[in-house]
């Protein structure tokens, strides 16, 4: 709700509450924010001067005060407190923050189907507890209408009579808003809830549309039309026009009753909700382990196919030799053209590892799915190879190097007739002639 500054002429203290800010102006009077001293902020209206001298809207005013107090809706502004004895009565209700519906319509356009009648389901429950308390509206618009964040609100109880009362005039003009009043408030008959349904059945229509159901023009215009025409509801979805046109009834009897509307709303809001819920695609998973949609369905047979897939077996039960697809040297697989054709009627499957458009298909997550060779398993990395290589030469070539020191070790210990007891006793001379190497031996 948009606030201006207080005017010169505005009051800065009006009971035990300070003025703040002006919230607007009306034909009742102007309302301002205020507090209290406990800092509770309230919407406080004071009556205009005029209708101050009027006795008999003096009188009015303190009866629909009184049976305002009683009003215990959720949907409605509370009445904290009003003085009907001042030179310039006034009241205050509880402070609702929040754009009106009106603002919220000419800023963001019209509301979905499924809003119109949540918004219409909390409203009707609101008149109902306005009702009870012997109460009638008789201005609901959507600019009295606040969008508070627990849900909408019904504010101005202004010009509210009790049940049964005529409507008010000042100076042979009636009260209210053209274009939202009902038939019965133009011609002067009593207003009873069926004049608020009304006003609520042209309220939703401008919800839906951002228009008036009775189009623009001079107040004289609208009030005969709203008498004499029927309203247009071009552009109400049509799961809510058949309710909205019963709620425009000229015949008050013809109207639905609030109880009637409230149920009828909530199933509409139930079902629209429930329709848009099924449009909308299935929320996706996160996991980038599991493929989905149908692209996945194609990814994650591939993945089974190797690991369900068995081989036939002979009468014996021992499975046959494979043949085709399975090797990498000769063969083909019999979902590529060769070996077995598929049965008349089948539909080719498309090659492994790619999608019927002839790509290969990526899971979610950006992770590129693992190639398989014909057997199913993964085929070896040629890094991985070259590294096994390496280590093998390296392992080989130091063996072969700790047995060949282990060899030059033990050979300079021994003879050359591998007897080491020989060499440590005998000495050269002491050995026989013939024992000694040729290059040894003496000439004795």
């Amino acid at each position: 709700m948009a606030m201006m500054r207080l005017r010169r002429e505005d009051p800065r203290v009006v009971g035990s509450f300070r003025l703040h800010r002006r919230l607007g102006a009306g034909g009742m009077g102007v309302v301002y924010l205020g507090s209290d001293k406990r800092g509770q902020r309230v919407a406080l209206k004071v009556i205009r001067p005029d209708l101050a001298e009027d006795q008999e809207f003096r009188s009015r005013f303190a009866r629909e005060v009184s049976a305002a107090r009683r009003i215990r809706g959720g949907c409605t502004a509370r009445l904290v407190a009003a003085d009907l004895d001042a030179d310039r009565p006034w009241f205050a209700t509880q402070y609702v923050p929040g754009p009106s519906l009106h603002d919220k319509i000419a800023g963001d356009g019209p509301l979905p189907a499924a809003d119109v009648a949540a918004v219409g389901s909390a409203l009707s429950e609101g008149l109902l507890a306005v009702h009870e308390a012997g109460v009638v509206h008789r201005d609901l618009k959507p600019s009295n209408i606040l969008l508070s964040p627990k849900g909408p609100r019904i504010i101005d109880f202004g010009i509210a009579w009790a049940t049964g009362a005529s409507t008010l005039t000042h100076v042979g003009t009636a009260v209210g808003s053209p274009g939202f009043l009902a038939p019965e408030q133009v011609r002067g008959a009593a207003v009873t809830p069926a004049t608020d349904v009304f006003s609520l059945g042209a309220t939703l229509a401008y919800a839906a549309t951002s228009d008036s159901p009775f189009g623009h023009g001079s107040s004289e215009v609208m009030l005969y039309r709203v008498v004499h025409e029927e309203p247009q509801l071009h552009g109400v979805p049509d799961a809510l026009a058949p309710l909205i046109r019963a709620c425009l009834a000229k015949d008050p009897e013809e109207r639905p009753s609030t109880l009637q509307l409230s149920l009828r709303l909530k199933e509409i809001a139930a079902r629209e909700t429930q329709g848009l819920a099924d449009v909308r695609p299935p929320a996706p998973r996160t996991s980038p382990d599991r493929p989905s949609g149908r692209l996945g369905e194609q990814h994650a047979e591939q993945y089974a196919e190797p690991r369900t897939q068995r081989r036939p077996q002979s009468p014996q039960g021992t499975p046959l030799p494979r043949t085709g697809g399975g090797s990498r040297t000769g063969g083909s697989s019999p979902r590529t053209g060769g070996g077995q054709r598929p049965g008349p009627g089948a539909r080719p499957a498309p090659a492994r590892g790619t999608t019927r458009s002839g790509k290969r298909p990526v899971p979610r997550g950006g992770r590129t799915a693992p190639r398989t060779n014909g057997t199913g398993r993964r085929p070896a990395n040629p890094r991985l190879l070259r590294q096994r290589l390496i280590v093998f030469v390296v392992v080989t070539l130091l063996v072969a190097l700790g047995i060949a020191a282990a060899q030059g070790c033990q050979g300079p210990s021994r003879g050359l007739d591998g007897d080491r007891s020989v060499r440590k006793e005998q000495p050269y001379e002491a050995l026989p002639n013939d024992a000694l190497p040729k290059p040894y031996r003496a000439s004795r």
